[in-house]
């Protein structure tokens, strides 16, 4: 879909709608999935993009991203695929450098947003890309990530991560929105493809686009 067809989509559906769901990285947070993957390979991993893309992901990512490992032993199962000596900082290091910044204008923007519709976070995400997620939002503004939103959920705290239909069926339930009112906002399209399975109007937000175009 053309970006003038995929824009008039968008306004057409939010005149009909008053939640909006948000997505973290690639929509708020500026992301650099290359930076991840060229920081492992520096660290001896050359294969890494074979491991963990933003499309795909092997068993030890997902588990990571759904709590189901803690952060010592995410380290602990990467470490073996690294040359003998390799540090834990370093793993850490090269996990969190795809996590860049947060625009003003995007923070800025939630805030106006908020005081018309509800609107919620919802993100893939682990212990330790939140942790410098937070670090990065505090180069930005000494407000929290929560205030910008009604509610804020995460991947590794509910056990659940998109595109699996439980985790839109958890916060819709809670929150006790409908689906079929309720704007979904992502930049990878397989979560939109699970989103609009479960019933969300899910947007696409490709590439040179950013959600301060939507609005």
């Amino acid at each position: 879909m053309g970006l003038i067809l995929t824009l008039f989509y968008f306004f057409v559906n939010m005149k009909s709608n008053n939640a909006i769901i948000f997505d973290l990285g690639g929509v708020i947070l500026n992301l650099d999935y290359q930076r991840t993957i060229d920081a492992f390979k520096k660290l001896g991993i050359s294969n890494f993009e074979e491991m963990y893309t933003q499309a795909s992901q092997s068993n030890v990512f997902d588990d990571f991203e759904t709590g189901k490992i803690s952060s010592q032993h995410f380290i602990n199962l990467l470490l073996p695929y690294l040359p003998v000596g390799t540090s834990p900082n370093k793993v850490v290091h090269a996990w969190n450098a795809m996590i860049l910044d947060f625009p003003k204008e995007r923070l800025k923007l939630l805030d106006e947003l908020k005081s018309k519709r509800r609107t919620f976070l919802l993100s893939n995400t682990n212990e330790l890309h939140l942790q410098e997620v937070i670090r990065s939002l505090s180069k930005t503004t000494d407000r929290t990530l929560e205030s910008y939103f009604e509610k804020v959920y995460y991947s590794h705290i509910l056990n659940l991560r998109k595109p699996n239909l439980e985790i839109f069926e958890y916060v819709c339930k809670e929150q006790n929105l409908n689906p079929s009112e309720t704007i979904f906002i992502d930049d990878t399209i397989g979560h939109i493809n699970g989103s609009n399975s479960f019933g969300l109007q899910g947007f696409h937000l490709e590439k040179g686009t950013t959600i301060t175009d939507l609005f």
